[in-house]
């Protein structure tokens, strides 16, 4: 297990102002223990998925999105390969002007840019330079759009197992029936328990968590034939027809969304 990326002496000062802005690359996996600190914290990923644990739900979010945890929230983040992120941290005067609960939210480029910006500062950066540019980050963050983009992983061991597995390898096209072997119960037992966890049948969550890294590839500019078969898809059409079903949009009209919402 990893350290959380600062200090809790740092992130628990109930009478502190500021912002504070972190990226980090590693060449490994991370995953923090849960934990829990007086500023909120905005987590966000460079690249890949994030998982974000809180004590009743588990969120998975691609690199165009990120996760709003408010203060004192208790809290485990876990990268799906080698971990390129971020996060902003907020005193607890700031955070109680957020949502006092978890949410996904999409980012914007400014808002990459702004983090990026505050995370090179040097001990010997003005502090009015500071102060003005922690305003713009947490105007922007407050206007922050949020969606129901997160997908809810099942907190029992077994399922988490198969869900990890999935998540690991999403052209994994085995189905329900063969999962159930796999963790060693019955198809329906898996079924149901499965639909408790996540409030989803199975297909629709690895549809959805197969939405999830599309987007996120798209972002990136990955032409969409390559996403279709990175995903386990046969064909580019049956890609595109369960992407609409979830997005309501094509591929290619998304990512055209996405780039406006991002200039603006």
């Amino acid at each position: 297990m990893k350290s959380v990326l600062l200090p809790l002496n740092m992130i628990n000062q109930s009478d502190a102002e500021l912002i504070m802005s972190v990226e980090l690359i590693e060449s490994q996996i991370r995953e923090t223990e849960p934990h829990r600190h007086a500023f909120g914290q905005l987590i966000g990923s460079l690249e890949g998925l994030l998982s974000i644990q809180t004590e009743s739900v588990w969120w998975v979010v691609p690199a165009t999105h990120a996760v709003w945890v408010p203060s004192n929230t208790l809290h485990g983040v876990k990268s799906y390969g080698p971990f390129k992120g971020w996060s902003v941290y907020l005193d607890p005067a700031k955070s109680q002007l957020l949502a006092n609960s978890v949410k996904s939210l999409q980012t914007t480029r400014l808002l990459k840019e702004l983090v990026h910006r505050a995370a090179s500062w040097k001990g010997d950066t003005p502090q009015a330079v500071k102060s003005r540019l922690s305003d713009v980050l947490f105007d922007e963050i407050a206007s922050l759009e949020e969606t129901s983009l997160g997908l809810v992983q099942p907190r029992l061991p077994l399922l988490k197992q198969m869900t990890d597995g999935l998540l690991a390898n999403l052209a994994d096209n085995r189905g329900l029936e063969e999962w159930a072997k796999v963790i060693g119960l019955s198809s329906r037992t898996l079924a149901r328990r499965f639909n408790e966890q996540t409030g989803l049948g199975f297909s629709e969550w690895r549809q959805r968590a197969r939405v999830l890294r599309a987007i996120e590839m798209l972002a990136d500019n990955v032409p969409v034939t390559n996403i279709a078969f990175a995903l386990g898809y046969e064909n580019v059409s049956a890609f595109i027809a369960m992407f609409r079903r979830v997005m309501g949009v094509t591929p290619g009209q998304y990512i055209q969304g996405y780039k406006k919402e991002s200039v603006s």
